[in-house]
Parts: C-alpha cells; sequence; structure tokens
C-alpha cells in the first residue's frame, strides 16, 4: 500500500539534501519535498573557502550533494528560489512565497545560517565582500585573482582560510581582529599563537585589539579600510568574516521554541511534535556533553540530516556526535574533535612540537584537558588519528582520566591510552 504522507524540508543545505536521501534510502515511499531559497541545488560550504577560492579546478562541482538528476531520479520534489513565508504548526501548512499554501504530516527545518553584516558606511561598496553562498565564493574568487591589497576582517576559520587564499593568489593581506590572537575563542591562545605564526610566516599582517569603522572608495570602487583608531589600510578587497546568525524567523513564526537556534532534543525534535531540524539552526541538548550546544560545521549538517530523515521517519535517534570540523590553511591541515568552552579546561597537552619554523607548518596533536578529561582534540598534519582522539573525548565525557605524561608521548600509541 503506497504511503501518502507528506515529508517537508524547509532549507535546500546539506542537512536537508542528506535528510531527503536518509528518507529515500530507508524506503520511505511518500512525498517528499525539499524548499530552498537559493537558485542552486544543495552543496557543502567547505569547499568554497578551501578548494574553489584556491582556483582548485572541479572544486566548484565537487561542492554540490548530488548530481542535478538525483533529485528527479529519486522523487524529490526539489523547489528553488521559493521561500517559506509562514509557517503554521496548528494547520500544518507552510506558506510559499506568500501566496501557496502546502500541507505537511512530517516537517524539517534545515534552515542554516545567515552572516553577521556589518552596518558602517561604505559597506555597498563594490569590493567589500561576504562568503557564505557559492555565487558569493565565485565573485570573491574573480576579485581575488586581481587584488594587489585585501582586508580581512574577522580571525576564525573563514577569514584564516579566506587569507590563506588572498596570499595564494598574491595578494598583501592584512587580518583586523578585535581579540589579541586569531581563534583564540575557539582554541585558546596555546593553540591560537600556531595560526598567528603560521600566518605570519606566509607574509600575512595582523591588526589584533582593532576594529572597523568605515569601508572608502572611489566611484562605487572599496579603495581603503579604515579601522576605529584612524588608520587607512589600502585594500582593493574587504572581506567580511564575522560569524553567523541562525536562521530561526520560520521557526519563531510558528511558535517553536527557539534560543540562539532552534531548541531539539537528542532526537532532534522541535517543541512541535510533527516538525524536526537539523544543520546549523538547531541548538542541541546533547546528550553527551550534558548541555545545549548549537554547531555550526559541515558534519554537524552532514550527519545531522541523515538522523533527522530517521527520526522523520519514527526512528528513536540519538544524535550524540562528536563534534567535528575540519581547515586546511597553506600546508597546514587540521582536524578538531569535541568541544572545550573557553575558561572550561585547566590545560593544553601537545604531542609533537607546534612551533612554526620557517615557513614549515608544523606537525603535532593538541588536547584540551580538564582534572584529567580529554574534552577536545586537535591533530594537526597527524593523520588517521580522529578516531582515536573522539574515543578520548566520548571517555572524558564519561568521566575518565588519562596519564597525562603519556597522553604527551608520541611514542604511547593513542590506543592504549584507555586500556
Amino acid at each position: 500500500m503506497a504511503d501518502e504522507r507528506t515529508f517537508v524540508i524547509v532549507g535546500a543545505s546539506l542537512a536537508g539534501a542528506k535528510a531527503a536521501e536518509t528518507l529515500r534510502a530507508e524506503g520511505f515511499t511518500g512525498k517528499v519535498i525539499l524548499i530552498g531559497e537559493e537558485t542552486d541545488r544543495p552543496y557543502e560550504r567547505p569547499p568554497l573557502s578551501k578548494g574553489h577560492l584556491l582556483g582548485k579546478e572541479g572544486a566548484r562541482e565537487k561542492a554540490f550533494v548530488h548530481p542535478p538528476q538525483w533529485y528527479a531520479e529519486h522523487d524529490v520534489d526539489l523547489r528553488l528560489a521559493t521561500r517559506v513565508t509562514h509557517l503554521d504548526p496548528a494547520a500544518h501548512t507552510v506558506t510559499l512565497d506568500g501566496v501557496d499554501e502546502l500541507h505537511y504530516d512530517k516537517l524539517l527545518l534545515t534552515t542554516g545560517s545567515r552572516v553577521r553584516t556589518l552596518d558602517i558606511p561604505g559597506a555597498n561598496l563594490t569590493g567589500v565582500r561576504y562568503l557564505r553562498t557559492v555565487d558569493e565564493s565565485d565573485a570573491l574568487l574573480s576579485h581575488l585573482r586581481d587584488a594587489a591589497n585585501v582586508v580581512v576582517i574577522g580571525a576564525g576559520w573563514i577569514g584564516l582560510e579566506t587569507a590563506a587564499a588572498a596570499r595564494h593568489h598574491g595578494a598583501n593581506v592584512t587580518v583586523v581582529e578585535v581579540a589579541a590572537l586569531p581563534l583564540q575563542r575557539v582554541l585558546g591562545d596555546e593553540v591560537a599563537a600556531v595560526y598567528a605564526d603560521l600566518h605570519r610566516a606566509h607574509g600575512v599582517r595582523f591588526r589584533f585589539g582593532a576594529s572597523v569603522a568605515e569601508f572608502r572608495g572611489t566611484d562605487g570602487r572599496l579603495t581603503s579600510v579604515v579601522l576605529a583608531d584612524g588608520t587607512e589600510l589600502p585594500a582593493d578587497v574587504a572581506v567580511v568574516g564575522v560569524g553567523i546568525r541562525p536562521n530561526t524567523e520560520l521557526a519563531v513564526d510558528g511558535g517553536l521554541a527557539v534560543d540562539d537556534g532552534i531548541l531539539v532534543d537528542a532526537g532532534l525534535h522541535t517543541s512541535d511534535p510533527d516538525i524536526y531540524a537539523a544543520g546549523d539552526v538547531v541548538n542541541l541538548d546533547h546528550p553527551g556533553l550534558g548541555h545545549r550546544i548549537r554547531v555550526e560545521h559541515w558534519a554537524n549538517a552532514l550527519n545531522g540530516g541523515k538522523f533527522a530523515g530517521r527520526a522523520l521517519l519514527g526512528e528513536e535517534v540519538v544524535f550524540d556526535r562528536v563534534p567535528y570540523f575540519y581547515s586546511d590553511q597553506y600546508d597546514l591541515g587540521m582536524e578538531y574533535s569535541g568541544f572545550a568552552a573557553p575558561g572550561g579546561y585547566d590545560r593544553v597537552v601537545f604531542r609533537g612540537d607546534p612551533s612554526v619554523t620557517g615557513d614549515k607548518a608544523p606537525e603535532f596533536i593538541a588536547f584540551w584537558v580538564r582534572d584529567g578529561r580529554v574534552l577536545a582534540g586537535l591533530n594537526a598534519n597527524v593523520w588517521d588519528v580522529t578516531d582515536d582522539i573522539q574515543q578520548l573525548v566520548r571517555a572524558g565525557w564519561a568521566g575518565t582520566t588519562v596519564d597525562l605524561d603519556r597522553l604527551a608521548d608520541p611514542a604511547v600509541p593513542l590506543g592504549e591510552l584507555l586500556t
């Protein structure tokens, strides 16, 4: 007997596409409608600030989750350039572009996030760029290929990856950051200093403890970035990377519980029994960490979409994945697993030497530890250790401590620390 249910997914994102894929892989035969505001079919965002921004051939096409024909072949009704303007949980409907009502039996919100913007003079000048979408990555790549001077505002992951790409294309690069180090809030002083040294070794200049007051230009084109202290930095391109904010407007409109994201439990249920959420937009009650967390990275969207697809089908899922992300800058590749809040750890244990010598990237693992428990680990140019690090993190969640001297000793296999 055919399944007559309609599952609607709002957000044609990585999480949304993976949820649709999972529904079909699990044998769901009802209607699957995937709705997105962008004109491009679902894609992954990491290549936009990595391979594609470096100009690597084929990187743009590899970003797409599925080939164009996949959606028709799997009977997924993909509706692009379509905005969901209203959610009525009582009626089980969403309104498209303020006009058409669409009924759902189950609804999944994978609406993601949008960039935080700077509302300062000159913000509309040509050359002031953000990086979140395929179109923005295309435009920024075009700018970087010709730019002599690039100013990056914000020394987070996007900012630093963009700085590395700009240096790859030969531009002079200055990074402006309000904190005292790049990635300071995420990595703490010890590991953040490694990234400061890495970028300096590749010719990047930093302006720490600084903020931007104005963009200046001529004939509508950016020529300089003015800091709050009056310093004027020449710039053909200014890339703003000051964070993202979750797209919760639809959830608020529908009366769902929202607090720095859509509140979901470990089963990805929202406060409405027929509505689920996954990806950047969710504030998850994480069963391993024991508190809520909103994770803005690729792996969360990838895996969250898969879990949400199963949840829509009525499976009792528990989304307890170890938070994970990765970054590539120059010849330094890294993976980070776990979560260590600012001030939430008592020391960082290094395995290997994190020093940057010349422009050579180091090879090391860093562990954030509290009371002998591993909270997080970062492997930099050391590979095939993520599973071991995540086991250490899960053990730390459970209260298991490790010998810190052995943790620091490269001669001791990571897999033996818990035996």
